[in-house]
Order: structure tokens, then sequence, then C-alpha cells
């Protein structure tokens, strides 16, 4: 029997290699800078605690988050472009890449049971603070919503939101910080205000988006 000295040591990207796609694995931050090009930590401290649109309004920061839904650069290898997202809705995790094998990782909320959904689309419209509309499906199930609500942080849609296609999908905020990792929604993809202010400065209309289950 070979010695343990004696085995292939396995890398990050050996393992990747040996698992093939669909596998991501977080960086150390010396890795992290050179995955990304950039530090760790992109948003140095009090970056967003405070935005302008509506007023002054306070950001809370993703500490509040358990550490593995924290954005993480991380190795990802998946069959998409570079500047794609894509979306896992079974481990509730939503990737930017960023370059071969690289990306963010950002842990999200995703549909409940009976409201997750699969595909590709790419990003039609993106708007800060967006106002809210709950679709007519949801107004039979829920008849206590308002017909409408304006953006803001009592809005649902939180800080930005992500339109996907022409469907009623959209990658948002939320103000309910405590629904990040759990399934949810009924079929829209949550994530920390923080967050998605972060993804809405680096994604371009057009981005494909790929949602996995």
């Amino acid at each position: 029997m070979p010695s343990v000295s004696a085995r292939p040591h396995l890398t990050r990207r050996r393992i990747l290699g040996l698992l093939g796609a669909a596998a991501a694995f977080p960086l150390t931050p010396a890795e992290a800078a050179q995955a990304v090009g950039e530090p760790m930590n992109l948003l140095p401290p009090g970056y967003l605690d405070i935005v302008d649109e509506p007023g002054r309004i306070a950001i809370p920061g993703e500490e509040q988050l358990a550490k593995h839904l924290q954005r993480t650069p991380v190795f990802l290898r998946m069959n998409y472009p570079v500047g794609s997202i894509i979306i896992d809705t079974s481990e509730r995790f939503l990737y930017l890449s960023t370059g071969p094998q690289k990306a963010f990782r950002y842990g999200v909320g995703v549909g409940k049971e009976g409201f997750q959904w699969g595909g590709i689309l790419k990003v039609s419209r993106k708007a800060e603070w967006p106002s809210w509309r709950p679709p007519a499906d949801m107004l039979k199930r829920n008849p206590k919503l308002p017909t409408f609500m304006e953006g803001g942080p009592g809005n649902p849609l939180g800080a930005r939101a992500l339109y996907l296609g022409d469907t009623i999908y959209r990658i948002h905020g939320t103000n309910q910080p405590n629904s990040i990792g759990h399934a949810m929604s009924s079929g829209c993809f949550r994530m920390l205000n923080e967050h998605v202010i972060d993804l809405y400065g680096r994604v371009p209309i057009g981005t494909l988006v790929a949602v996995r289950r």
C-alpha cells in the first residue's frame, strides 16, 4: 500500500477536475484576492451604512447572516458564460461568475414548496427601491395584501430588484433578512439588501440567469 505521503495532493483545482461541473469551494483571503482581482472585503466599513434613495436609509451589514450565507469568493465550475448569474435553489445560493472557475457566492431565499422552478432567463429590467404590485394569484391567496406598495424600507422587494425576462419573478432585496437561506417566497429570489445592492452594481441588463433545481 502506498504511504499517505505518496498519495496525490488534492488541491482545490484538482478536486474541481475530479468532480466536474457544479462544484464550488470557498477561497482563503489570499486565494480570493487572486481569483477575483480584489481584496476579500470589497466594501469598506460604512460603505453601505447609508444609501440615498429614497432619503437616507440605513442598510444593516451581512454580519447578521450565518457565515455560510455571507458573500464568499469561490472556485466554481459551471458551463455558463463569465458574467452569468447561477442560482442553485436546492442549496440556496446565488453565484455571480467573475471569471473562468471564479465566482462570488451569496446566500438567498428561494421559493417554498410548490413555487420552485428552473430555467434560463435574462435580466430584463433593473430598479432601485422598486414599488410592488402583488400578482393576482398572490392576492387571491392573501386578500389582505395591498394592491400596490411604494418602494422603501418597508417594501418586501427591498433595496433593488433585477427582473427576469417577461415573468413575474425577480432577484430582489428583502425587509426580512431572516428569510435568507430558507424556502419562503412565491418563486422570487431574496437577497440581503447589502448583497442585492452589490449584485445590482455588477450586472447589466441582458445578463444570463440560470436557475437550477
